[in-house]
């Protein structure tokens, strides 16, 4: 018998969870109700858009004609759920509103941004960084505005992507942070002093300092914190993010510890035939099997795929994450993977820890770049709980200790793994071995 599913949101969960139905289900009806006019969409590739690297249109990694012609997915664009009902949803689209009824029904409408009470939100050339559109309304102004000083709130990954892509145009960048590190709550003080000292070179850093207000005549054109004041023509609040649960509060959905919808390995939320997916739902960490909320676009994708996969009549699992993460300032790439120190002390465990200078050639092969690396161990068993990584050639080594953190490695396991070696490929010595080295012996 037919049923009819309902998802809300149309970023990867959705549309990984829709198409999978649909694969499984062909005669169901499968109804997608997307807030924006964009779908299957990409924000981690919005500060690319602002600095001119990509088009916005490839922001999609496919089209909506894509999902209706060939996946047969009923996709609403500029459909805003405003009610959720046992069995029934209320939709505002431009011809007004419409209930529709659900045997399933699925929530993958993200996060949003968490905008501090700043005085000054509402003037012309303040932005935040959080969907497609937004890549789009900051390129318009800049076009029809002489942009010269730009200032970016926030110490996190987006902040500094976006701060990057108004350097690389040549602005005059402000970088403006609360918090007494960079990336405060993402890595230890050895991993953040190096991107610090970079980030100090082509910007202006400054921390611990509270922004109070955007000031100006209509535009912005300043910025005041408690310790001065910065010309602004452009303003991006990067601040953090905060899951969407408003609508599966109206149902009753539980909502987990971290303020995310619950859900289990299944992606089943606490009501009967309905689950979560992607930046909207929490789920467990791989080490310390907590709960725990990770908005990013791997596992977003994978939560979907699970929870279309279920819906459609299969038992598929999602064993977690490892908040698994990279990004990159300039020619600088920063990344973890598992525990950093503060987080395994602060999870009762008895660290080891290690710190390292490598490089990524032999010394006689050109190219050759500095690789700095941070591992954490438990101390009695040897098992691996991190890596943090910054410098050159970061992403094999981030992946290659995400798949031995879930492999349950210890350190011996790392040292003796059979890596591959040639001179314009790494070091005899992989700087992940020299690292299993020094935690080990």
């Amino acid at each position: 018998m037919a049923k009819n599913v309902v998802i809300i949101g149309g970023g990867a969960a959705g549309m990984s969870a829709a198409s999978r139905v649909k694969r499984l289900k062909p005669s169901w009806d499968v109804k997608v109700f997307e807030a924006t006019e964009w779908v299957s969409h990409a924000p981690c590739g919005i500060p690319y858009v602002v600095e001119g690297i990509s088009p916005e249109e490839k922001l999609m990694h496919y089209p909506p004609e894509f999902f209706i012609k060939k996946r047969g997915i009923d996709l609403h664009l500029n459909a805003h759920v405003v009610e959720v009902s046992e069995g029934e949803v209320r939709v505002r689209e431009s011809d007004g509103e419409h209930k529709y009824e659900w045997d399933y029904l699925l929530f993958a409408n993200g996060a949003s941004p968490k905008v501090p009470a700043i005085e000054g939100c509402h003037l012309e050339g303040v932005f935040t960084a959080d969907l497609p559109p937004d890549a789009v309304a900051i390129k318009e102004y800049m076009k029809k505005t002489d942009v010269k000083d730009v200032v970016v709130i926030g110490t996190g990954y987006i902040a500094i992507e976006m701060a990057e892509a108004f350097a690389a145009q040549g602005k005059n960048v402000t970088l403006i942070g609360r918090s007494e590190r960079i990336l405060r709550k993402s890595f230890d003080e050895e991993i953040t002093a190096i991107v610090e000292e970079k980030l100090s070179k082509r910007l202006n850093l400054r921390l611990e300092e509270l922004t109070l207000r955007f000031e100006g005549n209509e535009r912005v054109e300043r910025v005041v914190t408690d310790a001065g004041e910065y010309r602004a023509d452009l303003v991006v609040i990067a601040t953090g993010i905060k899951p969407n649960t408003e609508l599966a509060r109206q149902l009753g959905v539980r909502i987990g510890e971290t303020g995310a919808i619950w859900t289990n390995e299944r992606m089943q939320t606490s009501a009967e035939n309905v689950y979560a997916a992607g930046d909207v739902a929490e789920t467990r960490h791989l080490i310390t099997g907590r709960r725990v909320w990770v908005p990013l676009a791997p596992p977003g994708n994978k939560m979907g795929y699970v929870a279309g996969a279920n819906i459609a009549g299969m038992n598929l699992t999602f064993p977690g994450v490892l908040g698994t993460s990279i990004t990159k300032f300039f020619d600088l790439e920063i990344g973890k993977t598992g525990l950093t120190e503060a987080e395994a002390m602060k999870e009762g465990y008895d660290v080891k820890t290690a710190f390292i200078k490598a490089k990524t050639r032999p010394h006689y092969y050109p190219g050759s770049r500095d690789i700095w690396l941070k591992g954490v161990a438990d101390r009695e068993t040897g098992r691996l709980l991190g890596l943090q990584a910054v410098g050159a050639e970061i992403l094999p080594r981030i992946d290659t200790f995400a798949a031995a953190l879930q492999a349950g490695f210890t350190v011996r396991d790392l040292f003796f793994a059979d890596m591959a070696y040639a001179p314009p490929f790494a070091p005899v010595w992989d700087p992940l071995v020299v690292l299993a080295r020094v935690l080990k012996f």
